[in-house]
């Protein structure tokens, strides 16, 4: 709906024109010519040295060969002196890349008409050359990908009739004097091209006095840049089309629009006219105005009062756009009045009501708007109505058959209807009453039910597509007209029809994601407009057609995810020369047999044959491909090494070779000069193969890498430091290797979220850098030779952290309590080290093992991944099975602290986890009770307190684990009655509990002493005579010490008091040994003083 199409078909008839009088036949377009000349040797080689300076993936410049380059496709010449006058090279079915326009083009010297848009020139500048060729009248340069800045040189071009330079987006200029001297120039289209920071852009609104049409859409302007000139008499006196949407204007509209009195078209999109300036004074001040584009411009259901605007100011608008404004509630009836009105925009405001007919009008887009009853839009009463677009509304009500107590037209105009994301319910039959429908779009809108047979009798139907539904049934028979049909994403369940054989201008079709059957119709290939079969994700089987080697069109095959078999030839392939994407993955059974000297008619930019039969070794066809952008062979039985040639292949940013027997160094990956071409993630999968040697230094040159993953391989040596040039990168997994050293810093990558090192030999402590991955989700370094205390920068730094595992290295210490603040954890395995310490009771504050809607897993720059090109995948011990978790790793929650040296009791704050499906604290040095709130962690399915020095009973809460599934006490000093019933019940292999000398009950043979007694009651008990015999030790012992001392004293002091002979011999032995002590000190002091 928007000015870019009315701007395409008027450069169309701008170029039609300017060839018309042209002195050779020819069209705009022209292929071929009716020349007789030749042209010159000069301008010949210049054209070839054009031709291989760039990459042509499907031969737009193939017929560029021979002598007389006249003769040449998308050439031109004149048919007098032979010089070639016209080079028309605008992408269409075929296009072209590379790096810079060469040179040799400036041979053409009488060149008037150059083509070059939609193409893809990689970020190169405009060359400074097309200054020279004076004799251009038409350049075309948009959407060609050219950055920098506009060479001035373009204004030496004074015979420049039309310029297009726009939607070039990193094209920017820096003064534009240039174009005062573009003295003959009619058409300048600059369209987001930054001209914000340029000098002298006033002097495009009045230095080219020829001008028709100006466009300068979404350019960056403001004010500032055309302040001075706004109000000149000079401006733009002949102006027909002017496009100034979608830049920074504000205040008042510019007095020079009430001069230009020619003015047709007007885009003034995103200037706030509720601000500044009404609806009816803008068409008061521009009563030529055929075709006004106001979207975003603020305006409310009050600037179209009819009470402000008179019949006369909307007498000559013929096509209004006001999408993504204020206007409200009930349609408008001010638009009922403009009688030339031809097409109406008012997409995305807030209208609601019922729609009035407008005899005369012709296309309506109503879409995104809040209209909650299909009948409101009319569909049944706008008789004339050519295209009605109504998408995005929340139609409350399915969409219904045409209702009775209106008036119904006797013939329908309606040629296009879009209901897409919007109605629900079925279907109706009715809709083939719309007999010159040649488009219908029901997409995305929750339809159920069949595909009503009147909707294939629908004779001028060109396009259907009723894709992302809930449709079942058979697919019906189509009439003869469809170019496009796509029923995608639906629940279809029959075979495809072999009558789709007819359906000779069908050129897209997709059938993918549903639940057809049966074999594919050979009759498909007599289709040879088709340039698009998408059939993957059913159930077909049998063979692929050798049918479609005919399809000289085809540019895209894809049959991913069935159940066909059979060999695929050469035969297959035959004709297929523009074949771009060819996907047979997860078709088991089918094999590809083409010889090893085959070369493919086509240059394929996306090869996907994932677990198909291709051979044991790497195909040697692909050594032809040059363009390939994507390939997957994974798990498709390839071995052996990789061939030298590939290493001369372009890098490919999409690669995938896992799952194979690939042996050998990774020296031979693609690492040839590449292009920016195709939007595919660029990873590298290398993983589960048989590589060897070391990490070569070529994979640093993938600056742009998202996901690397050489795990399972035998992999040895160091980590390459230039690994930290991969700035981009997602996801680094190097496990299951033979790497060894230190762990690098890998410093600069800023936007890792995945590291996986597990399973090599690193040794040494994991590098502080590490912390500055602020984005980690996943740290994986397990089964290493690390050393020294888990690091307390990991809970503090790594707060996106959700996998922590440091499974078996020889980390000693206590565990930090820092590891408390990693409150996203939902695994944290340091199982197999030399811990030491008590468990800290902060674990409970790891809220996401608590609150299953707590965390990062979904809007955090931590899991910003492309799901859909890579799978993360996750290492655990779980009900005591080494596992790995692809899918569903998200929701598990783990906690391994078993195998280290842990001490004290189990922390009852543990029991707070309630979102852990594992807890293994076996192996360590446990005492005391198991908590007996344990039965309130519900969703626990294993649980391994085995090997420790746990007393008391088994808490009966434990049988409240509904999900429990494993469960280890064995070896430790329970005691008591073994807890039966609800999920116990299932439990009953006795080496659960075998080492506990103390346990009876089922399943052991003893039985309890008192078998109704609860074992906690029992504990009890125990506890209260443990207590009193304690403390009558205590008093015993007091006892003891107070007889000892009386008797001790008494026995000697009374003795004495009754002999009086021993108390005299006692005094005198006393003071004779004074004396002789007193003596011997005294000789000693005299000695030390001599």
């Amino acid at each position: 709906m928007g000015n870019h199409r009315g701007l395409r078909l008027h450069l169309s008839s701008v170029c039609a024109f300017l060839f018309a009088g042209a002195t050779y036949t020819s069209t705009c377009f022209g292929d071929g010519n009716t020349s007789f000349t030749i042209c010159s040797e000069k301008e010949r080689l210049a054209l070839l040295k054009f031709k291989y300076s760039v990459e042509d993936p499907f031969g737009m410049l193939s017929s560029w060969v021979g002598n007389d380059c006249c003769r040449w496709a998308r050439i031109q010449c004149d048919t007098i002196t032979g010089n070639v006058e016209s080079l028309y090279l605008r992408r269409d079915e075929a296009y072209l890349y590379g790096n810079e326009v060469k040179s040799s083009l400036a041979e053409l010297r009488h060149l008037k008409h150059l083509d070059l848009s939609w193409n893809d020139f990689q970020g190169s500048r405009i060359p400074e050359f097309i200054g020279s060729l004076k004799q251009l009248t038409y350049l075309n340069l948009s959407h060609a990908g050219f950055d920098g800045i506009i060479p001035p040189h373009i204004g030496n071009l004074s015979n420049l009739k039309v310029l297009d330079l726009s939607s070039n987006y990193k094209l920017m200029a820096d003064d534009m004097a240039w174009t005062s001297g573009l003295s003959s120039l009619e058409h300048l289209v600059l369209s987001s091209v930054d001209l914000g920071r340029a000098q002298n852009t006033g002097m495009v609104f009045y230095m080219i006095p020829l001008l028709k049409e100006l466009s300068l859409s979404d350019c960056g302007l403001s004010n500032a840049n055309v302040g001075p000139f706004l109000n000149s008499s000079r401006i733009l006196p002949n102006i027909k089309h002017l496009d100034l949407g979608f830049n920074s204007f504000q205040g008042p509209l510019p007095g020079f629009f009430q001069n230009m009195s020619s003015l047709k078209f007007l885009d003034l999109s995103e200037f706030n006219l509720s601000l500044s300036w009404n609806f009816a004074n803008l068409l008061n001040l521009i009563p030529s105005l055929s075709e006004l584009h106001l979207s975003r411009c603020g305006l409310g259901k009050e600037h179209l009062s009819s009470l402000r605007l008179n019949s006369s100011t909307l007498s000559n608008i013929q096509h209004l756009v006001l999408s993504e404004n204020l206007i409200e509630g009930t349609f408008p009836y001010v638009f009922t009045n403009m009688s030339s009105l031809g097409v109406l925009d008012l997409s995305r405001n807030m209208l609601k009501s019922f729609v009035p007919i407008m005899p005369n009008l012709l296309d309506l887009d109503l879409s995104h708007n809040q209209f909650k009853q299909i009948e409101d839009l009319g569909i049944w009463r706008q008789c004339h109505l050519k295209q009605l677009h109504a998408s995005g509304n929340d139609f409350q009500i399915e969409m219904i058959d045409s209702p009775k107590n209106l008036s119904e037209c006797s013939q329908y105009a309606l040629e296009w209807l879009d209901l897409s994301l919007s109605p629900n319910g079925t279907i109706p039959e009715p809709l083939g009453r719309l007999a010159n429908l040649r488009g219908i779009d029901l997409s995305s809108s929750r339809l159920i039910g069949p595909i009503p047979e009147s909707v294939g009798r629908l004779r001028y139907l060109q396009v259907l597509d009723l894709s992302e539904n809930q449709l079942s049934g058979p697919i019906p028979t189509f009439l003869g007209n469809l170019s496009i049909l796509d029923l995608s994403f639906n629940q279809l369940n029959s075979s495809i029809p072999e009558s789709f054989g007819n359906l000779a201008a069908l050129s897209y079709l997709d059938l993918s994601f549903n639940q057809l059957t049966g074999p594919i119709p050979a009759s498909l290939g007599r289709l040879v407009s088709l340039r698009a079969i998408l059939l993957g994700s059913n159930f077909l089987n049998g063979t692929i057609p050798v049918s479609f080697g005919q399809l000289s069109k085809l540019r895209s095959l894809n049959l991913y995810n069935n159940s066909l078999e059979g060999v695929v030839s050469e035969a297959h392939f035959a004709n297929l020369s523009m074949l771009e994407a060819l996907d047979a993955s997860f078709n088991p059974k089918l094999t590809f047999n083409v010889s090893c000297d085959w070369i493919p008619p086509f240059q394929l930019a996306d090869l996907r044959l994932s677990s198909c039969a291709i051979g044991t070794e790497f195909p040697q066809w692909l050594r032809s491909q040059r363009n390939l952008d994507a390939l997957d062979l994974s798990n498709a039985t390839i071995s052996g090494p990789l061939p030298r040639w590939l290493r001369k292949i372009p890098i490919i940013r999409y690669l995938d070779l896992s799952h194979n027997k690939l042996s050998g160094p990774l020296t031979n990956l693609p690492n040839g000069e590449t292009y920016r071409r195709y939007g595919y993630v660029p990873l590298l999968l290398l993983e589960n193969n048989f590589f060897n040697e070391s990490i070569p230094r070529s994979i640093c040159r993938r600056t742009n890498l998202k996901f690397l993953d050489l795990s399972r391989n035998r992999l040895t040596g160091k980590v390459p430091k230039c690994l930290e040039n991969l700035h981009m990168l997602l996801t680094m997994i190097l496990g299951s290797n033979q790497l060894s050293g230190d762990i690098p810093s890998f410093v600069g990558l800023n936007s890792l979220q995945t590291l996986k090192l597990n399973d090599n030999n690193f040794v040494g402590e994991p590098p502080r850098a590490l912390g500055n991955l602020q984005y980690l989700g996943i740290l994986d370094v397990g089964d290493n030779k690390l050393s020294g205390n888990v690091p307390e920068w990991i809970g503090e730094q790594l707060t996106y952290l959700i996998v922590l595992r440091l499974h078996r290295n020889n980390f000693t210490g206590n565990i930090p309590e820092s590891l408390c603040k990693a409150v996203n954890l939902h695994i944290l395995d340091v199982a197999h080290n030399y811990l030491q310490g008590t468990i800290p009771s902060c674990l409970r504050e790891l809220i996401a093992m608590v609150n299953s809607n707590f965390g990062v897993i979904d809007d955090s720059p931590a899991y910003e991944m492309e799901v859909d090109d890579y799978e993360e995948y996750v290492d655990q011990v779980v009900k005591g099975v080494d596992l790995e978790y692809t899918k569903t790793w998200r929701m598990v929650y783990n906690m391994d602290l078993s195998s280290n040296q842990l001490v004290g009791e189990i922390p009852v704050e543990l029991t707070a986890l309630s979102n852990l499906v594992g807890l293994n604290l076996s192996n360590n040095h446990l005492s005391g009770l198991i908590p007996n709130n344990i039965g309130s962690m519900m969703k626990l399915e294993s649980l391994d307190l085995s090997g420790n020095e746990l007393t008391g009973g088994i808490p009966p809460s434990m049988a409240a684990l509904t999900f429990l599934s494993r469960l280890n006490l064995s070896h430790n000093n329970l005691s008591g009655r073994i807890p039966t019933g609800r999920q116990l019940q299932t439990l009953i292999d006795p080496s659960i509990y075998e080492g506990n000398k103390d346990l009876c009950g089922p399943p052991f043979p003893n039985k309890c002493s008192n078998p109704r007694e609860d074992p906690t009651t029992t504990t009890t008990r125990k506890k209260k005579h443990k207590t009193a015999d304690e403390k009558s030790k205590v008093w015993l012992f007091y006892m003891d010490i107070t007889s000892g001392f009386a008797t001790g004293f008494w026995g000697v002091i009374g003795l004495l008091l009754l002999k009086k002979h021993w108390r005299q011999k006692l005094f005198i032995f006393s003071e004779e040994m004074m004396d002789k002590i007193y003596v011997a000190v005294m000789v000693r002091v005299a000695k030390i003083k001599r």
